[in-house]
């Protein structure tokens, strides 16, 4: 019997639905590994990067914008906490006759998700022991998170009238360290890189700053 992801690729017809590869799985363990180009993905960031395959394959089929930030704007504001915006976007999907409860029912959840790649698809991959490495990671995570919840944020503020010219803007979320005891400021993979903050207090023990001020 397939699991629900097939179910649900069968269902939308989503196949070729990752232009990179030649399958949807292909594309999903990719992903998933960070392979080809692509960065490594958890199983939820994964898990809404398929879901929002299935919202746009409905809007393809519909007719529905799907240019700039919209189906990410749409799908987060329909999984998302905030109610009135939730019941703004199904109200306003409904009146096109899309069957948004229908597709919602069809949303896979990251456990699906992990149940397809490993038992389904047998991939797997290393469990990394580098601190580092895994440090650099939920920076990345996190960084992308945050440029993903922008990216929605402007796309309703564009959709509302309220901020010009946001179908071709992108954003870009840079993370910096600065330095507890001057001005100086440096990108985390920079720090990362190369050690250290700030060269000047490098070395600069915590409580003799601390006794000095």
């Amino acid at each position: 019997m397939a699991c629900k992801v097939d179910r649900v690729v069968e269902k939308y017809d989503l196949e070729r639905a990752d232009p990179m590869h030649e399958s949807i799985d292909e594309g999903l363990v990719s992903r998933w590994k960070g392979e080809h180009s692509h960065e490594e993905m958890g199983y939820r960031s994964l898990t809404d990067w398929f879901n929002r395959r299935i919202l746009k394959s409905v809007y393809d089929d519909t007719g529905r914008e799907t240019l700039g930030n919209r189906v990410l704007h749409d799908y987060e504001s329909l999984t998302g906490e905030d109610e009135l915006l939730q019941n703004e976007v199904r109200e306003d999907l409904l009146s096109t006759g899309i069957p948004v409860d229908e597709i919602l029912d069809d949303f896979v959840s990251w456990g699906t998700m992990r149940n397809h790649l490993q038992d389904c698809l047998g991939a797997s991959k290393e469990t990394t022991t580098d601190a580092t490495d895994w440090e650099r990671k939920s920076i990345d995570m996190a960084r992308n998170f945050a440029r993903e919840k922008v990216e929605s944020t402007v796309s309703a503020l564009g959709s509302k009238g309220q901020l010009a010219g946001v179908d071709h803007a992108s954003v870009e979320v840079q993370v910096k360290l600065r330095c507890g005891h001057c001005p100086t400021r440096v990108p985390i993979g920079v720090a990362i890189d190369r050690g250290f903050v700030c060269e000047r207090h490098r070395d600069t023990p915590r409580e003799i700053q601390a006794s000095k001020q």
